[in-house]
């Protein structure tokens, strides 16, 4: 397993070091970014505000997004990203799945083609409490590509505290799946908190399986894990 695990006293360590790993990746000519959203990125991406990393001739695409929330709302992830990084640092090209799709297959199918076009170079992941990453929930398979998902209602539960009550969560999502994630060149997985230590676990000492998705980066040749958790290799 080609995984580095670093172990940071801080998480204000932790994110100065991630924000410094991505400058870095464009300074060695990283093209394309994966982007993930939710409260682990927030201190990131104010990182990567604060700082002179130069996007402009970089592409960007999102994991994900929600299904049924016009993009001016502000819990869509459309709204996050050009709040967070992109009215600060903009790209020369963003991708999000368009969660108002008429039709959310055939817009899964089509962001399968522009990955396809612009091979990720880094991925930024968080983890979700179950395992799962970007939306695929525990049980997807690992030959899933962009899909529509129905969202867990403990993944519902957990994006619940960011809208007015867990009724306005929406039930389903376009997310990159873990063979679009597995075809990036490199990972750059962050994971802070007790809540994630099982997760993190399972990737570190579990068995490969779809039962946590995250176990599946044991497969992957290039992975890098920033947490505050004391979790050894060993």
């Amino acid at each position: 397993m080609a995984l580095q695990l670093k172990t940071f006293e801080s998480v204000d360590e932790l994110y100065d070091f991630a924000a410094q790993f991505l400058q870095q990746k464009v300074k060695e000519g990283a093209k394309t970014f994966g982007l993930a959203t939710g409260g682990t990125m927030q201190p990131l991406y104010k990182n990567l505000r604060q700082s002179d990393v130069d996007f402009s001739n970089c592409t960007s695409f999102n994991l994900d997004e929600y299904i049924g929330l016009p993009i001016e709302h502000p819990e869509s992830y459309f709204t996050y990203m050009q709040k967070e990084l992109f009215e600060h640092k903009p790209f020369s090209k963003n991708y999000l799945p368009n969660g108002l799709a008429e039709d959310a297959d055939a817009e899964a199918a089509h962001y399968n083609e522009l990955l396809a076009q612009h091979p990720v170079d880094v991925q930024l992941l968080g983890v979700g409490e179950n395992g799962h990453i970007g939306f695929n929930e525990p049980g997807t398979p690992f030959s899933e590509k962009t899909h529509v998902v129905t969202l867990t209602a403990s993944t519902r539960e957990a994006n619940a505290r960011f809208f007015n009550s867990i009724d306005e969560v929406p039930e389903k999502a376009i997310t990159m799946g873990i063979a679009n994630i597995l075809q990036a060149k490199e990972v750059l997985l962050i994971a802070v908190g007790e809540k994630k230590r099982a997760a993190l676990e399972s990737l570190v000492r579990g068995e490969v399986s779809v039962d946590s998705p995250i176990t599946v980066l044991q497969q992957h040749a290039n992975v890098v894990v920033l947490t505050d958790l004391n979790i050894s290799l060993a």
